[in-house]
């Protein structure tokens, strides 16, 4: 586990995820002993995941299925920095029925982020749907006199429990092997994917650059 500060970063996703006081149960559900120890020591609840998960939504329809739930929100457990007010946003729009998933994005600038492919970027339509996610810079700008924005995707979800059940029982498409991102899976079975835009500023660790980022965010 990776520390950042005096705690592991799954103790600081976990812990702000829980103060929040949004959800009328917070799980952690891991594949790692380790880390279902540390959760266990602070009386939290969390679950092992049973065999090998092609992804993370794999993992959490395994975990929820028996449990009586309509809407579960998927914080990773690689954003310490999460934060109240965007995981709220998330949520209203569950108030709209047709929602079935809905995630994150953050408008970005800076070319080195739109051009890394570690950062995913999303394109929507005008209704704020997803039409496609990418590690590519997307939209490509042919036109140099056209003022172009650009979204990062933020990998926090929400979900309608039956949608994501559905999602293990789907086969991976050809987009979701090309780009190795499992949201692809619903855009490729017709599934809406709701964006949410925020300007919450968090950092999913997933590189041992992201974590010295990290830290210097600490202080």
């Amino acid at each position: 586990m990776q520390q950042l500060g005096d705690k592991t970063v799954i103790r600081h996703t976990y812990e702000n995820t829980m103060a929040t006081g949004l959800f009328d149960q917070v799980w952690v559900v891991t594949d790692s002993p380790i880390i279902f120890n540390e959760i266990a020591s602070l009386g939290g609840l969390v679950k092992m995941s049973a065999g090998h998960h092609e992804s993370g939504s794999d993992r959490i329809a395994e975990a929820i299925k028996d449990l009586d739930v309509d809407v579960v929100v998927n914080v990773q457990g690689d954003e310490p920095f999460i934060q109240k007010k965007p995981l709220e946003d998330l949520l209203q729009v569950f108030t709209e029925k047709e929602v079935q998933v809905a995630s994150l994005m953050q408008k970005i600038t800076e070319r080195i982020e739109i051009d890394n492919p570690n950062i995913v970027k999303v394109v929507c339509d005008i209704y704020k749907n997803a039409l496609y996610f990418s590690r590519s810079a997307i939209p490509y700008n042919r036109n140099a006199y056209t003022t172009t924005e650009y979204f990062r995707h933020i990998g926090v979800y929400g979900f309608r429990k039956d949608t994501l059940i559905r999602f293990t029982n789907w086969p991976m498409g050809i987009l979701e092997q090309s780009e190795k991102l499992e949201q692809l899976r619903y855009l490729e079975n017709g599934i809406s994917i709701k964006m949410v835009q925020t300007s919450f500023t968090g950092i999913g660790i997933d590189t041992p650059e992201d974590l010295e980022k990290a830290k210097s965010m600490l202080h």
